[in-house]
């Protein structure tokens, strides 16, 4: 049976719950994030405020320079979780098999549900309607026959769209694609391929298999399947977490190694308690940082023993730091994560332990 995957999406989700709780910032550049004044990042920008040019991971210190009067407000991840939580159970009570991807978006397959007089994109249309109706909230929805051109569609129709694509329509889509649309291309990929004069999904479309790889190694064949709109990969209703981690930002550069240090255990402690939480531990630590310049390094380490304490965690991430840091290179970002988890009651663990 062909399979029917939908991707739903929600339009500028904790910038649309602000302003829902307060009409009064209807129609206004509504940005969410850390201090204008600081050095965090824009977590969601409302549409209004797109058209300055503000988007998401933007210094927040620049998107004062773009949008100086623009409403800005610090996020409230448990109000906008408990929102999430009621759009998973419209979701819910669809279809089981849902793979939620973050606090606002999940893939959901309605293969079973659809037939003659109920298409996929009539489901999506429902599941919408339902969102609004519980939610006052909008979203945008995706419709195909696999993941990746399902994700793909919710983008192409923002806000409140919804976009089917399907056999006779895919090919001439992913052809006019830009390159750096596909999923896996980021910015590094993506200048590579335009080097080589990659520009769109024709570009990529010419290349071979082989050539793929060899140009990129085993993501080369993941590219060639996808310009032909091939993705096999399932809906996973439940999604275990690979990782544990924290990072912080820092008001000014550092290259104060006890400054830095201390940092480096209250984020062991944070990632001990969230460990604990969940009763999970680790057998691979990593230390990441940004140095003034915006280079990011990392390097990591594996253990025997799986670990969870503060205290094993902040003397595997002490040595990890002094073999990393160029002591003549100030820092803006530490960060420490735990990997390859087990679990210390051997539950099955899904992503709405961690959402």
């Amino acid at each position: 049976m062909e399979r029917r995957i939908i991707h739903i999406d929600m339009d500028a989700f904790f910038a649309q719950v602000e302003v829902r709780d307060n009409p009064k910032l209807k129609d206004k550049p509504v940005i969410i994030g850390g201090p204008a004044s600081g050095r965090g990042v824009v977590s969601t920008a409302s549409y209004e405020a797109r058209e300055f040019g503000v988007h998401s991971a933007m210094p927040m210190a620049r998107a004062y320079q773009l949008c100086p009067n623009g409403y800005y407000i610090r996020p409230r991840i448990s109000h906008y979780r408990d929102v999430s939580n009621d759009i998973m159970s419209i979701f819910k009570s669809y279809t089981e098999i849902v793979e939620p991807l973050s606090l606002d978006e999940a893939y959901l397959d309605v293969t079973d549900l659809v037939r003659r007089d109920l298409p996929a994109s009539k489901i999506a249309q429902y599941i919408q309607k339902d969102i609004y109706d519980k939610t006052q909230l909008t979203s945008s929805a995706g419709v195909s026959y696999n993941k990746f051109l399902a994700k793909l569609a919710s983008g192409m129709n923002k806000p409140s769209g919804r976009t089917v694509i399907h056999y006779e329509n895919a090919h001439d889509i992913l052809m006019s694609l830009p390159i750096g649309k596909f999923a896996g291309i980021g910015k590094v990929t993506e200048e590579k391929m335009k080097e080589l004069e990659i520009n769109t999904g024709y570009d990529l479309f010419q290349y071979t298999q082989m050539e793929l790889i060899q140009l990129f190694g085993k993501r080369g064949s993941s590219f060639y399947n996808k310009v032909r709109g091939i993705d096999n990969s399932p809906v996973k209703p439940t999604r275990i977490r690979k990782s544990i981690g924290r990072e912080t930002t820092f008001e000014t550069d550092q290259n104060d190694d006890d400054y830095i240090l201390n940092k480096i255990r209250q984020l062991s402690g944070e990632v001990s308690k969230r460990a604990d939480k969940h009763e999970l531990a680790g057998r691979t630590i990593t230390v990441k940082m940004k140095t003034h310049n915006f280079e990011t390094l990392s390097k990591q380490t594996s253990v025997n023993t799986p670990v969870h304490d503060e205290i094993e965690i902040y003397n595997i991430a002490y040595e990890l730091y002094n073999s990393l840091k160029d002591q003549d290179t100030s820092i803006r970002l530490i960060g420490v994560s735990i990997g390859n988890l087990v679990s210390r009651t051997y539950r099955n663990l899904t992503i709405y332990d961690f959402i």
